[in-house]
């Protein structure tokens, strides 16, 4: 029988308009990890049990933010709900290339306060996870203490064999200063077995000259798994001491919208290396499935339309469908 690997995702999912400023908006919901955890049940199938931790309000737009996580195909046993809170909020507006402009209402989303109780779901089961990812944006909504507690559990896990996997995405606007944010990643870095770095994002939080310049550090990282992603330019992989290896992107006549490719390439990398796959081989499919989901629409593309890189699902759980209100 095979093993079922247990997988906890921390950070935050918002609601999301997608459209431009007064005119037709769509509405959907977002946000890197939890992006990452959706994409992660769809290809990992019965072999994993993906579990997203986060906080939302009593109100009804968080119920069915719930009751539509669980359809995902995610465990919601780690939410916690917070009266008097909400989800955060953000608009979304896409170029003639692809390119996207973000404007975010998320200072007071009930998400930065998940810390705030003596202990979260997510520490109380710290024995069960075998996998926990988190980026450089679930550092940046919580407050110190917070990413205190975060450091914490992390270093727990990797200290028992769990993988812990830190994904750098960098978004300034999010952080006091830049030096808050380097101290942060760093420590980060130092407490992940598994780094996912955007180079463009490396380069930028360290003040790096050239794209060369943030590969090259990159390389240096403490991790003992490395997997640099540079857009369209083949991806780098190093894991233990082999010689780093490079994995070809795939080609995409026409991009229609990039949210979500770098979420994506990393739920497609850790389903395959959760299977025993090498690194090489998980960061092809990796680049299979971003390559996927750039060509739709959004962060989320229709499960029909990655249905040959799904794995199979008997059942939900559902166990946090009926996630208890916490203070």
């Amino acid at each position: 029988m095979k093993k079922i690997h247990k997988v906890a995702l921390v950070g935050e999912c918002m609601l999301e308009l997608h459209g431009t400023a007064f005119g037709a908006m769509q509405q959907s919901y977002g946000g890197d990890t939890f992006n990452t955890a959706v994409y992660l049940a769809r290809c990992g199938g019965e072999a994993l049990s993906v579990w997203y931790a986060t906080a939302l309000g009593d109100d009804g737009l968080s119920a069915e933010l719930m009751r539509r996580w669980v359809q995902q195909g995610l465990e919601l046993g780690l939410v916690r709900r917070i009266p008097g809170r909400l989800p955060g909020l953000y608009q979304i507006e896409v170029d003639a290339h692809g390119e996207r402009r973000f404007s975010f209402w998320r200072d007071q989303s009930a998400a930065r306060a998940y810390f705030d109780v003596p202990q979260t779901p997510l520490e109380q089961r710290a024995a069960d996870w075998d996998a926990f990812y988190f980026s450089g944006i679930s550092l940046a909504i919580l407050p110190p203490e917070g990413r205190e507690r975060l450091f914490a559990l992390a270093q727990s896990l990797r200290d028992r064999g769990a993988m812990v996997v830190f994904d750098n995405n960098y978004r300034p606007r999010l952080w006091p200063d830049a030096a808050v944010a380097r101290d942060s990643f760093i420590r980060a870095f130092a407490v992940a077995s598994v780094a996912l770095v955007t180079a463009d994002d490396h380069q930028a939080l360290f003040g790096l000259p050239t794209l060369e310049d943030a590969v090259l550090a990159a390389q240096q990282l403490p991790a003992a798994e490395i997997v640099i992603k540079r857009g369209s330019a083949p991806t780098l992989v190093r894991a233990g001491v082999a010689r780093g290896e490079t994995v070809p992107t795939e080609h995409v006549p026409r991009v229609v919208d990039t949210t979500a490719a770098g979420d994506s390439f990393a739920a497609g990398y850790l389903s395959r290396r959760l299977s025993g796959q090498a690194p090489a081989v998980a960061a092809q499919f990796g680049n299979r499935l971003a390559a996927r989901v750039i060509q739709h629409p959004g962060a989320l593309i229709p499960l029909d339309a990655m249905v040959d890189l799904t794995a199979p699902k008997a059942s939900n759980a559902g166990q946090g469908a009926a996630a208890l209100v916490s203070p």
